[in-house]
């Protein structure tokens, strides 16, 4: 099943009660509908983005809903939530499409402000045909739309020698502490039966990093996805207890998935792993409790990925990076453990997700550099590492530094017995420059995270 993504922009004014001018308002949405957009239906999206009004707010965190129903009630609905000094407001408004007019009752948007119930102002915004069209309709995408909880379930069938992993890492808004939950299935090679394991962690800006683990015990088969040892992680809901850790977090995807290996490799297991984000971005509410203290989470940015392959590479990084409006980052960059492949530079799957487009647009085109098909590296090492990439009109450096005191360092076993080491830290730092091709190379955008990069370097 396929959906629609899009952007738009719209330009007009708005008259606040009690203010004796017009202020200048500017829109910049992003619509994400779970299926394709057909004019003859009422088809409903999801709406992010950004609203400015002039002298009064910047909210690069509105939300809302869009109705799209131009022939079968002639209408284009936009509902949509933001905050302005401090308080939640609401525009509601609608473009009534005439037959006789079609494109002039399209593009014109009469709406209204309110504050809760009470009605705080009215306005107008027009979208600009003249600059805004091209990029409209160049911005449309319609993505595959693949279940959560398909993507959740357990992918085992039984053979010996593979490892799955279910696993959340997020930042706390209001303190800045990250959290790690991993959760494992383990099948050994030797045929002997599965177990399930894991670990939960907290990484305060200013404390030290404390862990607790949960299991080995059997494995049981769930269908929905992890759960032993009475810890559980499914499609919108994780919950445990792990020595004086105790979680219970409802997760709210925010983007489609994200594949940072090829998406065959996940739909068919060809390679010696591979990993994805059923959501690219997602935010979690709940409490999570750890040493007598206790964080109220809401709205929490972060993320769940999976992994399911035959155990850790030899060497590995990994890095999941918010980088604001709804832009994100991941890397893996990884040797393996195949004999003919360990005396290689290690392959980079770096996917930037930015404007609602990922790139590279295959991931592939980042993995083979080492092939001489590219130029993507990674230097792997501790306290720092980095990945620099490039294709023909861009190019991108990430250096990322995992503190020593805020980083967890944890052993355990592959399934063919060998033993794994993981350095990993929820509160790193990263710096992130990207640039293009204009002539000259010059900077597109760069990020700076202090203390808010999920990371990790590890090896066997």
């Amino acid at each position: 099943m396929r959906g629609t993504v899009f952007t738009e922009t719209m330009l007009g004014t708005v008259r606040l009660d009690g203010d004796p001018g017009e202020r200048r308002v500017r829109l910049d949405l992003r619509a994400d509908a779970d299926r394709v957009l057909l004019p003859h239906r009422t088809t409903n999206a999801r709406l992010t983005g950004r609203v400015r009004i002039a002298g009064h707010t910047d909210d690069p965190g509105a939300t809302g809903e869009l109705e799209i129903s131009p022939i079968a009630r002639r209408r284009i609905r936009y509902r949509l939530a933001f905050t302005a000094d401090g308080r939640r407001l609401t525009l509601d408004g609608w473009k009534s499409v005439a037959p006789r007019r079609p494109f002039t009752s399209m593009t014109v948007l009469p709406f209204t402000l309110y504050d809760g119930a009470a009605r705080v102002g009215e306005g107008v915004l027009r979208f600009p045909a003249t600059t805004g069209l091209a990029p409209f309709l160049l911005s449309f995408r319609f993505p595959r739309r693949e279940s959560p909880e398909r993507l959740t379930a357990p992918r085992w069938n039984g053979a010996p020698g593979r490892t799955e992993v279910w696993y959340t890492t997020l930042t706390d808004p209001e303190t800045g502490t990250g959290v790690w939950v991993h959760h494992e299935l383990s099948a050994p090679t030797d045929g002997s039966a599965p177990v399930a394991h894991g670990w939960v962690a907290a990484f305060p800006r200013h404390g030290e990093v404390t862990h607790a683990r949960f299991g080995p015990v059997p494995w049981t088969r769930p269908t929905d996805g992890f759960a032993a040892d009475g810890v559980s992680s499914t499609a919108g809901r994780l919950s445990g207890t792990a020595g004086d850790f105790h979680w219970r977090l409802r997760e709210r995807p925010q983007a489609e998935p994200l594949f940072t290996f090829p998406r065959w490799s996940w739909n068919r297991p060809l390679l010696p792993a591979a990993q994805m984000l059923p959501a690219a971005r997602a935010t979690y509410d709940g409490t999570f409790t750890y040493g007598g203290t206790t964080l109220t989470l809401r709205d929490a940015p972060g993320a769940s990925a999976r992994i399911y392959g035959h155990g850790n590479a030899h060497r590995w990084t990994w890095l999941h990076a918010e980088l604001g409006d709804g832009d994100v980052l991941e890397i893996v960059a990884a040797v393996s453990t195949r004999p003919a492949l360990r005396r290689l530079p290690p392959l980079v799957f770096l996917r930037l997700r930015r404007h609602g487009r990922t790139w590279p647009r295959r991931p592939e085109r980042s993995a083979v550099g080492w092939l001489g098909l590219g130029r993507f590296r990674a230097a792997l090492g501790l306290p720092a590492w980095s990945v620099t990439g490039r294709t023909a009109l861009r190019r991108i450096r990430v250096q990322v530094r995992q503190p020593p005191e805020r980083t967890l360092t944890l052993t355990y076993r592959d399934p063919d017995g060998a033993s794994a080491v993981c350095r990993n830290s929820e509160s790193a730092d990263a710096r992130i420059v990207l640039e293009r091709w204009w002539g000259r190379w010059r900077p597109e955008a760069t990020w700076e995270l202090d203390g808010t990069a999920h990371a990790e370097a590890g090896d066997r």
